[in-house]
């Protein structure tokens, strides 16, 4: 290929043998039309590569359906524990926040008093059945009187009267000992259930009685129960898929229904709860009805309060269609992927989602089984684009976990 420097070398001969002027103008020509050539491939820009992207296809799996709620745990039982008799407390015997069984002490109040109406309430018992006595011989006499013709009817009746009072008289005694002995036992305040003592509110030497509140209160956590709300028409829904024509089937259904607690690091709890009360109405302003679960809780590490998603597993009718939550494009209130054709282009479609199954989404319409949609890269794509498609491939349960404890580590150094 010629280059100026060539021409001017072959002038620069040809003018050594021959020095003529159209030769002269030719070469300038020529070199002229060489250069204008060079800047003109020198200008030409290098072709584009297309983006790289990584893609994945539409896979059809029969996967669970599931349906999450927001629940608050709670003790199974709950008691709120009183005075019953009114008095200073003397002695706390349980320490906060142990473990309780029925019958344990926990606090004590000042037993004098009530020890002192019980040998009252024993000294008036005495005199009313000495008095019931005096009474009962009384009349004794007044009927053998009366069958001699001695004394009045009027006399035997009011003798049989006055020993009839005073036999009520001693029941009444009787009975005003046993509330003495009931007080006197009061003063010993006891765990009516086996469960969590709560920190005590009033202390030693406190005045408490039946109208100050409770002492302390009792959670029995094992089992633990989760309480979520379930909106009208997922109730309608639920009630429809159980739906038999045997109530106690239904039941039974019902009872073997598996949830799941989802707690506030995001783990999933060990152990798997079951379905235990539906409420009897729906609330009205709300639209909601409530609903219980129950969760074992051997080692009492959940306790009252603690805020958890409750997951109810579904089977689903049927394959669904799966791709990575990644892939999906959320734009306005549309959901899009870029689908990767057969000759390497992007088209943008539209799709209707479905649940979220661990990191994958489930599409309802919009995408067909084995398409081929982008994972990474979908942000630098555009409709009609050709790009370079490159395997994806996502990460793995252990890997993800590492990851989420990763983020989890570097959001607590923070």
């Amino acid at each position: 290929m010629f280059t100026i420097s060539s021409v001017w070398k072959v002038a620069l001969h040809y003018g050594a043998l021959r020095t003529s002027r159209p030769l002269i103008m030719w070469v300038f020509a020529a070199a002229l039309i060489l250069s204008g050539c060079e800047r003109k491939e020198e200008s030409k820009p290098a072709a584009v590569a297309p983006p790289e992207v990584l893609v994945t296809e539409a896979q059809s799996k029969n996967v669970p359906a599931t349906r999450e709620w927001v629940s608050t745990l709670d003790g199974s039982i709950n008691v709120n524990v009183q005075a019953r008799v009114q008095g200073y407390i003397q002695k706390q015997v349980y320490n906060n926040g142990t473990v309780v069984k029925v019958g344990d002490a926990l606090f004590e109040i000042d037993p004098r008093p009530f020890e002192a109406a019980l040998e009252q309430a024993k000294a008036n018992l005495a005199n009313a059945q000495a008095q019931q006595v005096e009474a009962n011989l009384t009349e004794q006499r007044q009927v053998q009187l009366f069958a001699s013709n001695a004394i009045s009817a009027a006399e035997r009746d009011k003798a049989v009267q006055a020993n009839a009072a005073a036999k009520a008289s001693v029941l009444a005694m009787q009975a005003a000992v046993d509330q003495a002995q009931l007080n006197l036992g009061y003063t010993k305040i006891t765990a009516p259930v086996e469960g969590i003592a709560g920190i005590n509110k009033p202390g030693i030497g406190d005045l408490v009685g039946p109208a100050t509140g409770e002492l302390c209160k009792i959670s029995t956590v094992d089992p633990i129960k989760a309480i979520f709300q379930l909106s009208e028409q997922e109730y309608l829904r639920a009630a429809e898929a159980w739906a038999t024509e045997n109530e106690r089937e239904r039941e039974k259904v019902l009872s073997n229904v598996e949830l799941e607690l989802i707690l506030a690091s995001g783990k999933a709890y060990e152990h798997r709860g079951k379905l235990s009360v539906l409420d009897r109405q729906v609330d009205p302003r709300t639209g909601t009805i409530r609903i219980e679960g129950l969760f074992p809780n051997p080692g009492r590490v959940l306790r009252p309060g603690f805020f958890a998603r409750v997951r109810i597993m579904i089977q689903a009718k049927g394959p669904s269609l799966i791709i990575p939550q990644r892939a999906v494009m959320e734009v306005q209130s549309a959901c899009q992927v870029a689908v990767v054709g057969a000759d390497n282009k992007i088209s943008i479609r539209n799709v209707e989602v479905g649940d979220r199954i661990g990191s994958d989404w489930v599409i309802k319409d919009g995408l067909k089984p084995g398409e081929r949609v982008v994972a990474e890269g979908v942000q630098m794509v555009r409709d009609g684009m050709t790009v370079n498609p490159k395997p994806f491939v996502g990460k793995s349960d252990a890997d993800a976990a590492s990851d989420a404890k990763t983020t989890e580590t570097k959001s607590e150094a923070r």
